[in-house]
């Protein structure tokens, strides 16, 4: 039996949107709850979010019903948890702060087994391959991990042309808030300059055959973004959402 099939690296492939949303609460329940949403994809965020790898495990676990695909950021580009989340079962990493080809390269090396990487072998007492369960899965894992990477700020955009020959990522992330902050205006990124600079991005990325990604926390951003053509858009951040319904329901009934 084979890994199962990454069908979210099959839609970017394919050059299919994919409509996501951010998890930051770090619980599964939460994650649950997101995973009967309808989105395409779903992020379980461990740089920004008080997740290790078991809560990680366990929001993995909460959405193998769903039809929303996870997608784990790791809280830093290093093969031991990179090793961590694919033995958890996660299929698709999202990596924060790429700045160039050579650090692409060693991200790309860290999801694959070797010869052609260094993914550590130890998959028959984890969950990715149910436990030795999933006969194939040495033999067949590599082709169905999906790397993403993140570019957000200066130096990532400086690099962004070698970072997009390195074979085996699947998809660019441009990260607003960082990148706009790197440009000296403090987490803007609505300002013109960091506007110009996100959609020459994602432009670059569509043309070199990677599929480009973003989030967007503001109507107004996630639409400019789906306009730029962002193949893989993240159109909210759960935290978030409860807050900001929580705030107006709030309001509007004590204001009555």
């Amino acid at each position: 039996m084979p890994a199962p099939k990454n069908s979210f690296k099959q839609a970017l492939a394919e050059g299919k949107r994919q409509i996501g949303c951010w998890m930051s609460f770090a619980e599964p329940s939460v994650a649950e709850i997101m995973g009967t949403c309808g989105f395409d994809w779903l992020v379980v965020d461990g740089e920004h979010a008080p997740n290790d790898i078991r809560s990680i495990r366990d929001q993995l676990m909460a959405l193998e019903a769903s039809d929303s695909h996870p997608v784990v950021r790791v809280p830093i580009g290093e093969t031991w948890i990179i090793k961590q989340v694919l033995d958890a079962g996660a299929q698709t990493v999202l990596v924060p702060i790429v700045e160039s080809a050579e650090q692409a390269e060693e991200l790309v090396r860290a999801c694959k087994y070797p010869p052609h990487g260094t993914r550590g072998v130890g998959a028959a007492g984890a969950r990715a391959s149910r436990f030795g369960s999933v006969s194939e899965y040495i033999q067949t894992a590599d082709q169905e991990i999906c790397l993403l990477v993140q570019v957000e700020n200066r130096a990532g955009i400086a690099a962004l042309d070698d970072i997009l020959q390195v074979e085996g990522i699947d998809g660019v992330f441009i990260g607003p808030a960082d990148l706009s902050t790197d440009m000296g205006h403090q987490g803007n990124a609505a300002h013109p300059e960091v506007r110009a600079v996100i959609a020459g991005a994602l432009e670059h990325i569509r043309a070199a055959g990677k599929a480009p990604g973003i989030l967007g926390v503001t109507e107004e951003a996630t639409q400019a973004y789906f306009d730029m053509g962002a193949q893989f858009l993240a159109v909210g951040l759960d935290v978030l959402i409860l807050a900001q319904n929580a705030r107006k329901l709030a309001a509007d009934w004590k204001a009555r």
